[in-house]
């Protein structure tokens, strides 16, 4: 390592930056950031210098001079002269003050990290001034993975931290306080801006540790996966999947977003499957609360979003009867995530004014196919390849056109996503020959026609020398397109 890391504080100090252009304002306005007394010297600032934002900043319309970095803490210089940068490092280290020069890492006494900050917690990324890009790519990707309201919890802990110092005067037992505070419900709380709930579990918890009892408490995440594809996981399901102590996951919860889930966490495959009768819903309630119960984080892991076929309603309930803490995550439900995919809008200001998602049964039997069959809205049917040919003939029968465009996206999002687009009175037929392996979901619908007008679209625009971008990387090969309307 050839640079330490050190966090300075420059509140009140005088700092000094040299440079008249867009790099050398972007360097104050960091350093104001900390409450830094800044100086800029530049012979002929850019206009960007009387932004409100450099407001206080002295401007000096000067040459640099060596005498100016007397009394300053840190030195920045921003100017295209190598000649003037060296000047001003020579400078600075005769008064034994550290300087930086921008994209020059071999001058600098000292380097400037990539920053994420976030109300008081901050985290500093350094590639030891050789690929400052780089730096910034880093920042990004750690940027999403911390909690937007990680500050609220920092600023409970800071609230907190004398009083837990009395109640558990040993080092040991603060530790391990401190551990299930940050791994648990009050940092969930803490972190939602819940405060009044988050300073109740943090009393409720100094209490049963400083009585000798510092097993956390349990809490479970009912957690949306997405259709498939792990870049539509959300930030909040990476951020719990990577807590979790045990994990109790569909079958339809793709392989590749299994492997996201934290290592050492144990997993249980709770998944239901076509002709087998798999875990039921109270079994999968009690292993929910009996992990809970011995103080885990639970992850239900669902395909999809729990609200949509998830059966995230009756697990509330039956976690909330059992008095054990529970938040619900969404994720994008198939209808969005393969639509996109497909290039086919659920809604349309011309075709379809509602939108109903549906499975080709219910609990207590058919659905309203009367009410299904209007025209003027899209169908979504989840789960529904078994009684395709059924769900077709009703909605028929009940007066939907059997020329109204439908579509069947299979395993939609994932590399081997397949699509078939027909008719209602074609699809059965279509999905009899190809056998799309499921999941499935199918679109009935005048939106469906869309994919069809993007195309022509696309190569017009092809053919006049221009470039369509289109939305959601498509998974879906040539051979997949058995018929076109």
């Amino acid at each position: 390592m050839d640079w330490f890391p050190i966090f300075m504080r420059l509140r009140g100090a005088r700092c000094l930056v040299v440079g008249g252009g867009t790099v050398a304002i972007r360097k104050a306005r960091q350093l104001l950031e900390t409450g830094a007394v800044v100086t800029i010297v530049a012979p002929e600032p850019a206009a960007g210098f009387d932004a409100p934002a450099l407001s206080g900043v002295e401007i000096i319309r000067a040459r640099f001079d060596p005498a100016m970095v007397r009394g300053c803490r840190l030195v920045v210089a921003a100017t295209d002269d190598a000649m003037v940068n060296r000047e001003v490092v020579a400078a600075a280290e005769s008064c034994g003050i550290l300087a930086n020069v921008v994209d020059a890492p071999e001058l600098c006494g000292y380097i400037a990290p990539a920053i994420v900050a976030r109300d008081g917690i901050t985290v500093a990324i350094g590639t030891d001034g050789m690929a400052p890009i780089l730096a910034r790519e880093i920042r990004a990707r750690i940027d999403a993975a911390i909690p937007r309201g990680i500050g609220r919890l920092a600023a409970l802990i800071a609230r907190w931290r004398s009083t837990v110092w009395r109640c558990l005067p040993a080092a040991a037992h603060r530790r391990r306080f401190w551990e299930a505070v940050v791994r648990g419900p009050i940092a969930d709380a803490a972190m939602r801006g819940d405060r009044d709930r988050a300073a109740h579990l943090m009393a409720r918890a100094l209490e049963r540790a400083a009585a000798g009892e510092l097993r956390p408490e349990g809490e479970v995440f009912l957690v949306g996966a997405g259709p498939g594809d792990p870049e539509l996981l959300t930030l909040a399901a990476l951020r719990l999947m990577n807590e979790c102590d045990v994990v109790l996951h569909d079958s339809l919860v793709t392989p590749e977003i299994l492997a996201m889930v934290r290592r050492d966490a144990e997993r249980i495959d709770v998944g239901k499957r076509c002709g087998s009768h798999g875990i039921n819903q109270g079994e999968i309630n009690r292993l929910m609360i009996e992990h809970a119960r011995a103080g885990r984080r639970v992850l239900r892991l669902k395909a999809g979003d729990p609200f949509v076929f998830g059966r995230a309603g009756e697990e509330m309930e039956a976690l909330a009867q059992a008095g054990i803490a529970y938040r619900v995550v969404p994720g994008i439900t198939a209808a969005s995530g393969c639509a996109a995919e497909a290039r086919i809008p659920l809604t349309h200001r011309e075709h379809a004014h509602s939108c109903i998602l549906a499975t080709g049964r219910t609990r207590d039997g058919n659905p309203d196919w009367a009410h299904l069959a209007s025209s003027g809205q899209t169908i979504v049917f989840y789960m529904s390849l078994s009684n395709l040919d059924a769900a077709c003939a009703e909605l028929v029968r009940h007066g939907l056109d059997g020329a109204t465009p439908a579509a069947i996206i299979a395993r939609g999002t994932r590399a081997d996503s397949t699509l078939l687009i027909g008719t209602l009175e074609t699809l059965p037929g279509l999905a009899e020959k190809r056998r799309p392996a499921g999941p499935a979901i199918v679109i009935i619908g005048e939106v469906v026609r869309m994919r069809e007008r993007l195309d022509r679209l696309a190569a017009d625009a092809e053919r006049a020398g221009g470039h369509v971008h289109e939305g959601l990387a498509s998974g879906f090969e040539p051979a997949s397109f058995t018929d076109n309307l």
